[in-house]
């Protein structure tokens, strides 16, 4: 390798390496790894973008993201205590918890950018660290707070990252701009929080990818992107694909995830897919009888009981359900009304005290 080509590498490297730092740029320091891999270097000592990889083999697998007992240390901060759960082909799975719970740790040590302390992380079967470039060629990832460089338009950004990624469809890609309304001709430096956000979904958005890692992607948007958003999720859910969603709007996560990993400090405290986790905790319940219905009061997985004007209002412990009903049909049911917590309610039930 001659004198002049090294320079190239260095260059190139360092100043991509600079806009990543300290300017940022939407994929953070995972492009640099994706920039590394897919460059060539011909006798000119120019710079080429690989046009074409390997033919990417099919995901036959069932379990995508396997994280069992992850730990991670920063000092003598314990930033993950014990992380696990699966994300399965064609399934979304919520990943919720406050800012500092270890949500973008967990996400940083999928991506191969910091390597676990403790634990198996696998994508693919794949260890995350050891297999990273390798892993990356088949997801597509978007974070809460997209960067990109501000002299590029946003077309031009999109078409950048749809090369680095080993191309993508044309058509999707402008189906999804004008699905985002986006202005692909504007400069990204005239773009609002919500603009940038729209091209990194779009370009997330356009290759095919088998797992998508989404950390808080419609963050910025309006409701009705983010009902845009959750239309095509759905259809990459359906086409297979398997989703990691972080995201703090709970009703985003309640609608599209079929299973829900709550973590707390640095743990995972609960998962499952809603239903099970509804079962763990209470419903609210309205009931309206002929007699007296105070005597629910007394029942044991009864809480909470308000009466007022003839109508009881309760929380009542699942397991305890098949009782109050068998007591309450005593009592002359007239009105009876059942409401299953909501995944906020879950979800403050590890946080509430």
């Amino acid at each position: 390798m001659t004198v002049e080509i090294k320079k190239n590498i260095i260059g190139a490297v360092k100043e991509l390496w600079f806009e990543t730092k300290y300017k940022g740029v939407f994929y953070e320091r995972y492009v640099l790894y994706w920039f590394i891999k897919k460059v060539r270097f011909v006798q000119t000592g120019k710079l080429v973008i690989k046009s074409c990889q390997k033919k990417r083999e099919l995901c036959t697998m069932t379990e995508i993201v396997k994280v069992q007992g992850l730990q991670k240390k920063f000092g003598k901060f314990q930033a993950l205590k014990d992380v696990s759960f699966t994300v399965n082909a064609g399934e979304v799975v919520g990943f919720i918890g406050p800012n500092g719970a270890g949500k973008s740790t967990t996400i940083r040590t999928l991506l191969g950018i910091i390597n676990r302390d403790e634990g198996d992380v696998q994508i693919f079967g794949k260890d995350v660290w050891k297999d990273s470039l390798e892993i990356h060629k088949r997801i597509s990832y978007v974070p809460g707070d997209v960067a990109l460089w501000g002299s590029l338009t946003g077309g031009e950004i999109i078409d950048l990252f749809i090369k680095l990624h080993g191309g993508g469809s044309k058509a999707k890609r402008d189906y999804l701009i004008k699905r985002f309304e986006l202005d692909p001709k504007k400069k990204a430096k005239g773009y609002s929080k919500g603009n940038r956000q729209k091209v990194g979904l779009i370009a997330a958005l356009s290759v095919e990818s088998d797992l998508y890692i989404l950390d808080e992607p419609t963050s910025g948007l309006d409701p009705l992107m983010e009902a845009v958003f959750q239309e095509e999720v759905e259809k990459i859910k359906n086409d297979g694909k398997a989703i990691l969603l972080s995201s703090h709007i709970l009703s985003e996560v309640e609608r599209l995830a079929d299973k829900v990993a709550i973590i707390r400090r640095g743990e995972v405290v609960e998962t499952g897919t809603l239903d099970e986790l509804r079962h763990l905790t209470r419903s609210t319940v309205t009931l309206v009888t002929k007699g007296d219905i105070e005597k629910l009061a007394t029942l044991s997985g009864v809480h909470d009981f308000v009466q007022k004007d003839g109508k009881a209002t309760f929380s009542a412990d699942n397991e305890a359900m098949n009782t109050i009903l068998t007591e309450a049909t005593k009592l002359g049911v007239i009105k009876i009304e059942s409401v299953p917590p909501t995944l906020e309610d879950l979800f403050m039930r590890h946080y509430e005290g």
